[in-house]
């Protein structure tokens, strides 16, 4: 069974945080850099949110607040939910479906961030190894492999 491991080392572990002390602003223009839609709010190595376009929007511009006013740690998601690097990819998938959430932070025994998932990073995942069954019943079927 495949691991939110191996799905890293096919993405790659770069993640984008910030500041729960920075701005909104700051933070909406790292992620329009970026082309992300979220950032991991770290203190120091310590995960303390999430800042998602989601909070933004409900939080920010719902509330017509000045983004550059706003601290992240004001409108940032507090409750993270992470997963380990050997969570399986169908439990992770199950997290994202179940919490209805579109990231997850991956972090070591010790507590680091490593890695960041996001739902579209599974979906690519589940359609690829579809993709591939697909092919190797299709050899198997006509005889081809």
């Amino acid at each position: 069974m495949s691991t939110i491991r191996h799905l890293l080392e096919t993405k790659g572990s770069q993640i984008f945080t910030i500041r729960p002390t920075e701005s909104v602003l700051e933070a909406t223009q790292v992620m329009n850099k970026r082309g992300v839609g979220a950032l991991v709010v770290m203190d120091g190595r310590r995960v303390v949110g999430m800042l998602t376009e989601r909070d933004v929007l409900r939080r920010v511009v719902g509330e017509e607040l000045m983004p550059a006013a706003v601290r992240v740690e004001e409108v940032m998601t507090r409750d993270v939910i992470c997963c380990s690097p050997d969570t399986p990819i169908d439990e992770a998938s199950g997290i994202l479906r179940d919490k209805r959430i579109r990231h997850l932070p991956v972090c070591n025994e010790e507590g680091k961030l490593i890695g960041l998932i996001s739902i579209g990073d599974l979906n690519a995942y589940h359609a690829s190894s579809q993709q591939a069954q697909i092919h190797f019943l299709n050899e198997y079927v006509y005889g081809r492999a």
